[in-house]
């Protein structure tokens, strides 16, 4: 099969013929016909996830039809259309057991503990687990466009958030991941600030809804989201991960209010300067949200198919599998288009 891969962390991407995967007694193999393109594969890239083993191929956010499945696999077959969340779980841990599938103790993420979706098949495990299928209505792009962008804001809106109509929320951040939270905050009846670097992120946030719009280049974009607020946000998304976005979602919350960590912290900005002092004060919330189960999949899917969610509005281009390596190379700069990347293999 054709696949997108590299042989060394920060080193040459290539589309090349490689072997197509093999189906696990207890997994399914899926034809790939939409994969979505995320930072997180940047970040696989670089060489930030330990879990990586060379040669990779990259991407964990992906719809398709199931090409085969393994002797113990008993709700699925050839043909079926599905999407897989990035954290497929075990099932026996004691945070399965708890129903905490995103956060698994022995967890496997297509695309990073092992081969993903940048190909024309992936192999997926537990498929019983892990597997959700897509309503008959839903085209493949815009069930790749869930993957683990919209899924993931939508738990850290709904879930982590604990969004309430009339509330501000700011979001800082409005690539793939922060503009699905944008999406889903404005659908709950929230007041939205959206803050980037880009103005043509702040153009579609302000399209979707978003009531005010904020530079992230301001002086003191705290200071901003609070003035925009009359007092701070009620619930603040950190949708990119970096100190600065992290600092200014925190001090951009009003007392009691609420900060969701979505977007990674990774090498110098794992370890950020929080500051507690301010935490303890005003009774702050700092709370972390990493993915979604794919037993919470139905909610948000009901919400999309009666229309009130409207992930195919984020889709910004679809491209080739053979564009890839340039547009993963290009996702350590400066976005250059607004939306998300769709590829089909």
């Amino acid at each position: 099969m054709r696949a997108v891969t590299f042989a060394a962390f920060g080193g040459p991407i290539a589309v090349k013929d490689v072997p197509p995967p093999q189906v696990a007694r207890d997994g399914a193999v899926i034809r790939v016909e939409a994969t979505g393109l995320c930072r997180s594969d940047w970040h696989g890239w670089v060489g930030h996830d330990p879990d990586i083993a060379l040669p990779h191929v990259p991407g964990h956010e992906f719809a398709g039809t199931i090409e085969a499945v393994g002797a113990d696999v008993a709700k699925w077959k050839p043909g079926d259309r599905v999407t897989v969340p990035f954290v497929c779980a075990c099932g026996e841990c004691p945070r399965c057991l708890a129903g905490d599938h995103q956060v698994c103790d022995d967890q496997y993420q297509p695309g990073f503990s092992g081969w993903g979706s940048f190909a024309e098949l992936v192999a997926i495990r537990r498929a019983d687990l892990n597997v959700v299928r897509l309503p008959d209505s839903m085209d493949f792009v815009t069930a790749a466009s869930l993957g683990c962008r919209f899924a993931t804001s939508y738990r850290a809106v709904m879930a982590q958030g604990r969004v309430r109509a009339g509330e501000w929320v700011a979001v800082h951040g409005c690539g793939g991941v922060g503009l699905s939270a944008i999406q889903i905050a404005l659908a709950a009846g929230a007041r939205v600030v959206a803050i980037d670097v880009s103005r043509a992120a702040l153009d579609a946030a302000v399209a979707l809804g978003a009531e005010v719009a904020i530079d992230a280049h301001s002086a003191s974009v705290a200071g901003a989201v609070v003035a925009a607020t009359d007092g701070g946000a009620h619930l603040s998304i950190d949708a990119l991960g970096s100190v600065e976005t992290c600092l200014a979602s925190i001090g951009g919350l009003r007392k009691r209010g609420r900060h969701v960590q979505v977007g990674l912290m990774v090498a110098d900005a794992a370890t950020p300067p929080i500051p507690m002092d301010r935490v303890v004060a005003r009774e702050l919330e700092i709370l972390g949200s990493h993915g979604m189960a794919a037993h919470d999949y139905p909610e948000m899917l009901a919400r999309v198919a009666d229309g009130r969610l409207r992930p195919e509005r984020l889709v910004g281009r679809t491209i080739s599998l053979d564009a890839v390596p340039a547009a993963l190379v290009a996702m350590g700069g400066p976005a250059n288009a607004a939306g998300m990347t769709i590829i089909r293999p």
